[in-house]
């Protein structure tokens, strides 16, 4: 792959991680501080404020990014395309904003549903997509960084007590506000607001309605499976899972970073029709991922049941079990992830997307129903477990005479193999030496090893391309080092 690439999804993952990772590592004391059932609450009251926030967003993260890439190399069409968007997504965006803001006096004896104004308030400033679709992904991660950084001095300086949750809420949902309107700040460099028609901006909403029917399908069991634990089995399940979610999310954020990253270089590769590089790009990408998404997921179960109780603390073991539960979505959302991102999305193929996730949206939903009551937290687990499946298995079927599905899947079943190797080796340690972080630490370096080593004598005994053209662009990187040197 070009550097530009590499470079763009090193920015993406670590912009991505920031969004969840530095809130993620406050979560000890967090949940030391204001207990499971604090996390809970505020779980529930983000949850409710981010249905609002979909609404505002309404599909333009992937629209927007796919539109703004086919045009980025024009720039008169750039500022009208630019234009264009944002006055639909503001019109959009201040409807769903007006509506939060009659729920939340309605419910302002919840405290926290106030506060979350200033989170749905975020969505009418997010232009991530633009910079995305041009691929300034170094801007966003740098804004972000900053504001995330003062987000967990914040944490750390003002959280004292279970009754400063209210606190906790005001500087979660505050950030976001001020990071989607810092990115307005170098916004004229790149384009400028230029008068447009009222036919050209209604031309962007039914495509927009289109891609925003899966991401509701999506949130289904993103936001409406923690609404549900909280409605039907309370705010302590709930605090479980809000943890052990937080897990899983910043591990796929790692994957689904590089779907970002691809969607606007493959619907440019599209708009230029330029069909080799485009299925290039897919099956390396495909081997990529799945290397990562087996690492991750076998990783995740071999360790959950240590890491929940040592990084939250005594109370917190069922987090650790649903972790283990939960990494089985991992490579079935990876691989989907590489067919929407790089393959539907850019060949604007909206309706099998549409058709997969809905079904997905229908499983869980119905098993959420009738598990969480009895099960709580582990109901929504299983529930999410079926649903991603089925969205992984419709989108493949979708795909099959157009991409060689099968031959993707065998390209991922050496770390399928490689993966449960390194179950096997690493979760009996955890039983064997108890709950520390020695533990922890003793499984994580120990599964590095094995899956790390095997995967590298496996790539050299097949001579893998992905291994090779990494093997190659390091001597490159050292020549140019050592000639720099001389």
């Amino acid at each position: 792959m070009k550097t530009s690439v590499k470079k763009n999804y090193a920015y993406q993952m670590i912009y991505e991680i920031l969004i969840l990772f530095l809130p993620f590592i406050t979560s000890p004391y967090i949940a030391r501080i204001i207990g499971a059932e604090g996390v809970g609450i505020f779980a529930y009251s983000y949850s409710i404020a981010s249905y609002f926030v979909l609404f505002s967003m309404l599909g333009i993260q992937n629209y927007g990014n796919r539109v703004i890439a086919k045009v980025r190399d024009n720039k008169d069409k750039l500022n009208v395309t630019f234009s264009s968007l944002f006055c639909v997504h503001a019109f959009f965006s201040f409807i769903a904003f007006v509506n939060y803001l009659g729920y939340a006096i309605i419910h302002r004896q919840h405290i926290y549903n106030v506060i979350q104004i200033m989170y749905v308030a975020s969505a009418i400033f997010d232009i991530s997509w633009f910079y995305f679709g041009i691929e300034r992904f170094k801007l966003t991660v740098f804004i972000s960084s900053v504001v995330k950084i003062i987000n967990v001095i914040l944490v750390f300086t003002l959280i004292r007590s279970a009754n400063d949750l209210w606190k906790y809420c005001a500087i979660m949902s505050g950030s976001m506000l001020i990071s989607q309107i810092a990115l307005w700040l170098p916004l004229k460099r790149y384009v400028s607001f230029k008068k447009v028609s009222i036919k050209l901006i209604f031309s962007h909403v039914k495509p927009l309605f289109v891609l925003f029917v899966p991401a509701i399908a999506i949130s289904l069991y993103k936001y409406m499976d923690k609404i549900m634990i909280g409605a039907l089995n309370g705010n302590e399940q709930l605090g479980y899972y809000e943890n052990a979610e937080k897990v899983i999310n910043i591990i796929m954020t790692i994957i689904t970073s590089f779907g970002t990253v691809m969607l606007p270089k493959m619907s440019n590769l599209i708009a230029s029709g330029d069909k080799q590089v485009f299925q290039k790009y897919i099956s390396i990408s495909i081997q990529f991922v799945m290397f990562q998404a087996f690492a991750l997921a076998f990783g995740l179960a071999a360790v959950g049941d240590i890491f929940a109780p040592v990084f939250w603390g005594k109370g917190f073991d069922v987090s650790g079990k649903i972790i283990r539960a939960l990494s089985i979505t991992i490579p079935f959302v990876s691989f989907a992830n590489v067919i929407r991102t790089q393959y539907l999305i850019p060949n604007e193929k909206d309706r099998q997307y549409l058709i997969s996730v809905i079904m997905g949206a229908v499983v869980n939903l119905n098993i959420n129903w009738l598990l969480i009551p009895t099960m709580g937290a582990g109901g929504a687990a299983v529930g999410t477990i079926i649903a991603e499946i089925t969205v992984c298995l419709i989108q493949a079927f979708c795909v099959r005479h157009s991409l060689p599905v099968g031959f993707y899947a065998k390209q991922s079943l050496p770390y399928l193999i490689i993966g449960c190797l390194m179950f096997i080796c690493v979760y009996p340690v955890g039983v064997y030496m108890g709950k520390h972080v020695i533990t922890l630490l003793s499984q994580i370096f120990l599964g590095a090893i094995i899956y790390g080593g095997s995967a590298i004598i496996y790539w050299i005994i097949t001579r893998n391309i992905m291994f090779i053209s990494a093997i190659g662009s390091i001597r490159n990187k050292l020549n140019n080092f050592h000639r720099w040197g001389n």
